[in-house]
């Protein structure tokens, strides 16, 4: 308690004592991984970022910036954590310009409130990530988690237009600018794309935003067997329908979200059955998403569904809401559980078999969520944490990876047990040029001061 009362004092003369906060209670609030840090820092405004972070340097402190906290068990346990240094204060709308649909805004924005300042001018931006209530502009970036838009919008890397940041140094950096087509220098801000807080504390991020559509649509089709669900998404696909987002779900999968909606009174009756199901959205005005509707009936009738639907808006609503929050629900799912991301150059009914008998094998419950552009979620469920049950979880999201690799992607894992993230990480390391990310965490981070620990490879 003494160290850290004597961090808060020295900090307080740096920074000013009223954003400094180092009361037990506040400190295991920003925990991570169990982790707590000695402080927190609360800046309003860049100046007092840069601050925190040439304290931290002076000091040789480990400081980890951070937004709303939503994600803080995404990455390894820092191997420092002295200083927390909280972003949300940081909450203004810096520029916006309709007309050419640009954006720049302070990184704590949340995005919820971003949402609805852009709806005033029929705009949006198509960042539909887990925990979207509270997750903020900077956090969304830093965590680099999927956007369930992202079939007709891409990620985040295709909107991010330029970022302010603060590196190792305490120097605001500039990256990209204000405007679409901006070709000076390299896009540095978007190596702060899942960097997880390691390259910088995030100040500022510009994105091109887009025009909010005037209605949106969903339709659901079930199929007896894996095989069936990857035809008929082909189908969809070769079919050239512009649609916002196209999923397959296991039946696992299905089960967790309608348990969910049936506790909040809500109901999508597809996912009562036990099928695989692909969720297929779409937005334009009435008469195209009537269209597509009917499009959509009737490729999966000739694909040889079990059964179609096309979506109430309150069920589509639910539905598309579940799917966007995938990644905050599974990892609540069972007391003990893993989450891993494949990045595939072709998802194949093959794939999704294999996937889903790896928990299968382990006698564990798994969901398998196959998103669009080759994009698949695996969660594998324990109901306990015993050391037989951690030590399977392990192998599902060793083998995982493996079969990634061996179908030339990769896979991330997202969410395990504390326990495991170590053991797995090492693992992790193979195929990986820890050489090249040592040297780029070297150019923005020269003394290591910024959540180190927290990427593979001990950055």
């Amino acid at each position: 308690m003494t160290v850290t009362a004597n961090l808060g004092a020295r900090l307080g003369e740096a920074v000013g004592a009223e954003h400094v906060v180092c009361t037990p209670e506040e400190l295991a609030t920003y925990a991570i991984d169990g982790v707590v840090p000695g402080a927190i820092v609360r800046p309003v405004s860049a100046e007092g970022a840069i601050e925190a972070v040439r304290f931290a340097g002076a000091e040789r402190l480990g400081l980890v910036p951070l937004g709303s906290r939503s994600k803080c068990e995404m990455g390894i346990t820092p191997s420092r954590y002295d200083i927390a240094l909280d972003m949300t204060g940081l909450r203004e709308v810096a520029h916006y310009d309709p007309g050419d649909m640009t954006l720049s805004v302070d990184a704590g924005m949340p995005l919820r409130e971003l949402e609805i300042f852009l709806k005033r001018y029929g705009q949006f931006l198509p960042l539909a990530v887990p925990c979207f209530e509270s997750t903020t502009a900077g956090g969304s970036i830093a965590s680099g988690i999927d956007s369930s838009l992202r079939m007709q919008y891409g990620g985040a890397r295709d909107f991010l237009i330029g970022a302010e940041f603060v590196d190792g140094t305490g120097q605001l950096c500039r990256s990209g600018g204000r405007v679409v087509k901006n070709v000076t220098g390299y896009d540095l801000h978007k190596l702060l794309i899942g960097s997880l807080g390691t390259l910088g504390a995030i100040t500022r991020v510009n994105f091109r935003t887009f025009p909010l559509a005037a209605i949106s649509g969903g339709h659901v089709a079930g199929f007896v067997n894996c095989e069936g669900a990857i035809t008929y998404r082909k189908s969809v696909e070769k079919a050239g329908l512009t649609l916002a987002n196209l999923e397959m779900l296991s039946p696992e999968t299905s089960r967790m979200i309608h348990a969910i909606l049936q506790r909040e009174e809500l109901s999508v009756p597809a996912l009562e059955g036990k099928n695989w199901l692909v969720y297929g959205s779409y937005e334009g005005s009435e008469a195209i998403v009537k269209r597509m509707s009917g499009d959509l009936e009737k490729i999966a009738k000739a694909a040889g569904a079990s059964d179609g639907e096309t979506l109430k808006p309150a069920a589509d609503e639910s539905l598309g809401g579940m799917l966007r929050e995938a990644y905050e629900w599974m990892r609540w799912g069972a007391p003990a559980t893993v989450i891993s991301r494949l990045a595939l150059p072709e998802v194949t009914a093959e794939i999704l078999t294999k996937l889903s008998r790896l928990a299968e094998s382990e006698g564990l419950r798994g969901a398998v969520l196959s998103r669009a552009m080759g994009i698949v979620y695996l969660a594998a469920f324990a109901e306990e944490e015993s050391e037989t049950a951690l030590a399977a979880l392990a192998r599902v999201a060793t083998g995982a990876k493996t079969l990634a690799v061996a179908k030339n992607g990769h896979a991330t894992l997202l969410h395990a047990p504390t326990e495991m993230k170590t053991q797995l990480a090492r693992a992790a390391v193979s195929g990986i040029d820890v050489a090249f990310q040592q040297r780029v965490k070297l150019a923005f981070d020269p003394s290591a001061i910024f959540a180190p620990g927290r990427v593979v490879g001990g950055l």
